[in-house]
């Protein structure tokens, strides 16, 4: 019976495999196998029971379902993987875990996986970065009502907005880049961290098993590597999500029906927006994106209550990181996917960008009137005072159009012609620099 969503609704079939009971099982084998082929290059166990332990690693024979068996009965996961293994492995099966402690084997096989997760991750990365870059340089110029504390605020571009968020995603491109050689680092040094089973040669051996599988070497550890490398990624991981959340809560914003200036893609042809209203066109990509982020924020706390544990280690961390990792780097990789497509198909409503600042009205212009008068010679603590009473007079009920009020105003009157005034009311004129903040933004980006 299938409880976990991620069995049956959310993740790739790749991520999922990567970390499925059988998926890590696959990387312990090679964990072990790693190991005996060190050791026999140092002479440690003979070269023959090296490639008989690897090919039984490799051959399929040491199942999931056996491993299970065994565990059910000797309680513990890493003995009932060892003694599968030497039932398949002849009399190799003497060779096979010497001088490891169980923590070199769930730890490295870990890194394993995470070396092979977060490439999936950057790539998530970097394509959603590239589609807003795309929206970005498509719309540098399009122009559109800024908002703040949910209120008009001032006119922008779209282009601005979508760059904004693509260097957001390319600071995440170079976090991740960053991180990882701290993330993806396995240890072999025993129970304690001493490395006295494995004798004198004992940093050899370590280093030759975690080159062999591409993982980085640590300096010390303890009996586990230390749990600030899985929560820093664990933070990485939701920050990129938080991020994610914010873009899909911004299309959603901007698809309410009475905004309505960009929405996912519908097939109009035969998708359902909704079970009663037929009309409905809901913003389900986003919406979805929004839910998932807040489970891999979720797992922030527990990765880092994984850090402090007993001495040299205890078991507290154990139970929740087959959680916490999985499930964050799987949801992660997930609504990467998943933005990344919302925003290729987005539908993007110039015209109705333009409706909406019109409606908005001349008041919005009142910092353009603002820094006008200032050029005028009016100081700028009064131009704000003067421009202020004309909006409040022109929202009031019963007021007059905001150029009228501000005509009223003496101070408007003597410095300011009515072009000169209809000029700094036009929204067209006062975009800034952002069309070139755009540009500058996509040459940054162009640098990773």
């Amino acid at each position: 019976m299938e409880v976990c969503p991620l069995d049956y609704r959310y993740g790739s079939d790749e991520m999922r495999e990567l970390f499925s009971e059988g998926g890590r099982l696959k990387r312990m084998l090679e964990v072990e196998a790693a190991l005996a082929r060190a050791q026999a290059q140092l002479g440690m166990v003979p070269q023959w029971a090296a490639e008989s332990i690897t090919e039984a690693a490799r051959s399929g024979r040491v199942t999931a379902a056996r491993v299970d068996e065994i565990e059910s009965e000797i309680k513990h996961d890493v003995m009932a993987l060892v003694r599968a293994m030497t039932e398949q492995a002849g009399d190799a099966g003497a060779y096979i875990h010497l001088g490891a402690t169980s923590n070199d084997i769930i730890d490295t096989a870990t890194a394993l996986q995470l070396r092979e997760a977060l490439p999936h991750i950057e790539r998530g990365v970097r394509a959603v970065r590239d589609e807003l870059a795309r929206l970005a340089r498509d719309n540098a110029r399009t122009p559109q009502i800024g908002r703040t504390h949910g209120q008009w605020a001032l006119p922008t571009t779209f282009g601005l907005k979508m760059a904004v968020y693509a260097l957001e995603m390319d600071r995440h491109l170079q976090r991740l880049q960053e991180a990882t050689p701290r993330i993806v680092v396995g240890k072999f040094m025993g129970a304690v961290g001493t490395g006295a089973a494995m004798g004198p040669r004992a940093l050899e051996v370590q280093r030759l098993v975690l080159e062999g599988l591409g993982l980085g070497v640590p300096i010390a550890t303890l009996q586990t590597t230390q749990r600030d490398r899985h929560a820093e990624l664990a933070c990485v991981l939701a920050n990129i999500a938080t991020s994610l959340e914010k873009f899909a809560t911004e299309v959603r914003n901007l698809q309410r029906s009475e905004i309505a200036e960009v929405g996912e893609h519908f097939d109009a042809s035969k998708q359902v927006g909704s079970s009663t209203m037929a009309h409905k066109r809901n913003p389900i990509s986003a919406e979805n994106v929004c839910g998932l982020a807040r489970i891999v924020r979720g797992m922030v706390v527990p990765a880092l209550e994984n850090s402090p544990m007993w001495h040299e280690r205890d078991l507290t961390n154990s139970s929740a990181e087959r959680f916490t990792l999985s499930h964050s780097i799987v949801l992660t990789d997930y609504i990467l996917t998943r933005s990344a497509r919302l925003f290729r198909d987005l539908q993007v409503y110039p015209e109705r960008m333009r409706e909406n600042l019109a409606r908005a009205g001349p008041e919005i212009m009142a910092e353009s009137v603002m820094m006008a008068l200032v050029d005028k010679g009016i100081g700028r603590q009064d131009a704000h005072e003067t421009v202020r009473r004309a909006s409040m007079r022109s929202t009031a009920k019963g007021g007059r159009p905001f150029a009228e009020e501000l005509m009223a105003e003496p101070e408007v009157a003597k410095r300011l012609g009515r072009r000169e005034l209809d000029a700094a009311l036009d929204p067209s004129t006062y975009l800034g620099s952002a069309p070139r903040v755009v540009e500058l933004a996509l040459e940054e980006i162009g640098r990773h």
